[in-house]
Order: structure tokens, then C-alpha cells, then sequence
């Protein structure tokens, strides 16, 4: 959790008026990158993470200051802004601002929460805080360039001090409705194209090694044209190369999906993210779930036997 200063848009260089003092509750693979960027922006920034030390290590070099409680770091806020694994995560640490949570406060949640963010809403009502619903697309990279797409949802009369925030974190926002929800609504819709996309990168080339072709013949074959794209490049080179480091989590796709799965239950037919939820616990089960999502790639299915 992190107080901030009024700066200037990246965009086109104006001003917002906004009152001097934010914070930030962090949780998730974005908790890191986001603060050096509201820092050298010119926001004078409070932290908050259930890992102190890797809080401090954030810091180090910056006017950052690491709080030791949730409470501390919302005290004295204007806008908070919380990136959390789930939606009960977010509630319980926001339990433990609440004590410093004045009315009136802007909070912007980040993470990626489904349809329960039903639950997070009610929680702003009662405190009288104003809630942005403003899930990112994107993983660990265009966070550490300030390259975040944000899918914001929320009331017209928070978009300016919002925008102030989001233009810092990311390089562009879409404003998709005025009430919390609608953003959350379509993250998961997201969530679907980005397993589609990941589980194809994959069995792609696990087809073609199993048939003796190359697989990094699938990447030149795709590379400058109309199927390519950056996901397509850094995930295949991922697998080419053996390298699993985590921009986005197995663990943290098993919980995308079955979002996805709990909020549409039976509305649509299902079958890729059912299949999609499948190989990825799959992946979790034989060690990979802190390994890179395209690590499903290296999960083994048991071979049938017959009688």
C-alpha cells in the first residue's frame, strides 16, 4: 500500500488534481514491478507485503517506505491500490486496514478476482471507500516496463485520479463500464483466449517433436506472420529453450481458470478451459505450479494400460 503525489500524465503531459497521499497493498506477480515506476513518477510511495524482506529488497534505492502492517501503510491514505492473488486474499489484508481506511478513500484493485468481486464491492460500501475494479493484462515483463493494459471499471467521478495511477503502471487503460464488475467480467474472458493460446504454443510443438520435425521450425514458420505475436514468441522460446522461469504462475492458471469455470458454469460450453484447467493441474501435480504456465508443456499423462 503506497501514498502518492499528483504527476504528469505520460500521454500528453497535463496534470491531474489530486490530493497528495496514496498507498499499496501488493500480493501477486506485479507487486514488485509496479512500485519503482509510481516512485520515479513522483509519487512519494507506502508499501505493504507479507514478504518484508522481499518488500525491502523492492525498495532498496528508492524514497519507497516499507510498512510493517496493512493498517500502517493505508493510514493518512487517498488511494490504495492492492494486487492479491484472489478475492479472499484482498478481503482479509483490507480487514487488516481497515482500521486506517478513512471514507472517501479512492481503492483501485488490480488482481485478478472473477466474479467475486461482488464481495469486494460490498466491503467498499460499507467502509464509504470508492471502488475501481481494474484487473491487468499482462505478466511479469510488460509490468517491469510500464507496459500493463488495464481493464478498468468503476465511477466517472474516480476516472481522473485513476488514470494518474494506471498511466504510470501501464501503457494503455480501457474504461469498460461505471460500475465495479464489468472489468472483472472481461479479465475472464481474457483468461480464456490466454489459455487458448498457451496450451496451442505447446501441444504445437510437442506435435512436432513426437512426428521428428524441429520444433523450432513451428517458431520460423509463424515468426513474421499473421499467426505471430509477442505472447507466441516469448512462450515457444520459453519451451525451446528449456527455460520455466515464471512470468505468470501454473499455479496462478489453475486459479484463472477455474474463475472462469465457476463464474460461467454451465451458460457456454466450456471444453478448451475444461481441458485447458485439466493439463495445468496436471503440471501442478508433478512439481511445475511455480514454474512458467507454459509449463504445462512438461506434464506427463500416466500411459493406458489394457487388459
Amino acid at each position: 500500500m503506497e501514498p502518492l503525489q499528483p504527476v504528469p500524465r505520460k500521454d500528453n503531459g497535463s496534470r491531474h488534481d489530486l490530493s497528495p497521499r496514496r498507498r499499496r497493498a501488493r500480493d501477486g506477480h506485479h507487486r514488485i514491478t509496479h512500485r519503482p515506476e509510481l516512485d520515479a513518477a513522483g509519487y512519494p510511495v507506502r508499501v505493504w507485503n507479507r514478504n518484508i524482506e522481499r518488500a525491502k529488497d523492492a525498495a532498496t534505492g528508492s524514497r519507497i517506505t516499507v510498512c510493517d502492517t496493512p493498517r500502517d501503510a493505508v493510514t493518512g491514505a487517498d488511494i490504495v491500490v492492492t494486487v492479491l492473488t484472489d478475492a479472499r486474499a484482498t478481503e482479509a489484508v483490507m480487514d487488516q486496514a481497515a482500521a486506517g481506511v478513512r471514507p472517501g478513500l479512492l481503492w483501485l484493485q488490480l488482481g485478478t478476482v472473477g466474479a467475486a468481486i461482488a464481495g469486494l464491492s460490498e466491503w467498499a460500501s460499507r467502509y464509504g471507500v470508492t471502488l475501481v475494479d481494474a484487473p491487468v493484462q499482462g505478466s511479469r515483463q510488460p509490468a517491469e516496463q510500464g507496459k500493463l493494459v488495464v481493464i478498468a471499471s468503476g465511477p466517472d467521478s474516480a476516472h481522473v485520479a485513476a488514470q494518474a495511477v494506471f498511466d504510470t503502471i501501464g501503457s494503455r487503460t480501457l474504461w469498460v463500464g461505471d460500475t465495479p464488475g464489468t472489468a472483472s467480467r472481461l479479465k475472464l474472458a481474457l483468461s480464456v483466449w490466454v489459455a487458448a493460446l498457451t496450451h496451442g504454443i505447446a501441444e504445437s510443438l510437442a506435435v512436432a517433436r513426437s512426428l521428428g520435425v524441429a520444433p523450432a521450425l513451428v517458431l520460423d514458420v509463424v515468426s513474421d506472420g499473421p499467426m505471430d505475436s509477442g505472447f507466441f514468441q516469448a512462450k515457444a522460446a520459453a519451451i525451446l529453450d528449456d527455460d520455466y522461469d515464471a512470468s505468470f504462475t501454473v499455479a496462478n492458471a489453475v486459479k484463472d481458470t477455474k474463475l472462469v469455470l465457476d463464474a460461467v458454469r454451465d451458460a457456454v460450453p466450456l471444453d478448451l478451459s475444461r481441458a485447458a484447467l485439466r493439463r495445468w493441474s496436471l503440471a501442478a501435480e508433478q512439481g511445475y505450479g511455480d514454474k512458467d504456465m507454459i509449463a504445462s508443456h512438461l506434464a506427463q499423462t500416466q500411459p493406458q494400460t489394457t487388459l
